[in-house]
């Protein structure tokens, strides 16, 4: 299966990386001596997740989305938004784990075929992400949407990678990830095979048809290796 591949792209937050927003929330907030508490975790997704959406859509920018997003903290607090951020993407950094199944995916597919990631997340979390957990050397390709302008599912932050991996033929290309309307409508627009990974066995939205539907990394490798 894997000779029917050039490039196998993912995505990075909780598609190779365990995203505990709520901890690094914890670890930040604690820096001001403020509990930050499970209620309180609902009020900041409440902003967030929207926003998340136009960012996805277009509709703001990553700065934008970054401070808006902790604005009424920085309010209550009495700093700026962007300090907010800069210590929270810092505390996501240093809390951040692989998910189970990824170091042994990386190591079957590296050598055998190209590896990128794309991702909608921010630069200065990706990168110390990658250094800290040893993935950096894996990767051949690392697409931020922070950096490019578009985020996922716009087509052009996959023209964007293409460009960038040499045009390879788009039916050799896959799309890895979690989010149905960002990673698998944007791969699928773009051209390319998908892969959803599914592990909390979440209802298909409608339209959106992935390739392949595996509920592990390790499911995912089993079946690259047949």
């Amino acid at each position: 299966m894997l000779k029917d591949w050039d490039w196998i792209l993912f995505d990075a937050d909780d598609t190779l990386f365990h995203f505990d927003a709520f901890a690094g929330l914890q670890r930040l907030f604690q820096q001001y001596d403020v509990q930050f508490t499970t209620a309180d975790y609902d009020d900041y997704q409440a902003v967030n997740k929207p926003l998340w959406v136009d960012y996805q859509n277009g509709v703001i920018g990553a700065l934008q989305l970054q401070h808006q997003r902790f604005q009424g903290w920085a309010d209550k607090l009495s700093v700026e938004p962007h300090e907010l951020n800069r210590g929270f993407l810092a505390a996501m950094a240093e809390i951040c784990v692989p998910l189970e199944g990824a170091v042994g995916l990386m190591n079957l597919l590296k050598g055998r075929v190209k590896i990128g990631i794309i991702t909608n997340g921010f630069t200065a979390l990706q990168q110390a992400r990658l250094q800290r957990t040893g993935f950096l050397e894996y990767f051949d390709l690392l697409v931020i949407s922070e950096q490019v302008g578009y985020a996922k599912p716009h087509p052009a932050i996959f023209d964007y990678a293409l460009k960038k991996m040499g045009n390879p033929p788009r039916d050799r290309v896959m799309m890895v990830g979690d989010n149905p309307d960002s990673d698998i409508l944007g791969g699928i627009n773009a051209g390319l095979a998908t892969c959803w990974l599914n592990a909390d066995n979440r209802a298909r939205p409608e339209g959106i048809e992935p390739t392949w539907q595996v509920s592990s990394l390790k499911q995912l490798a089993e079946i690259l290796s047949a």
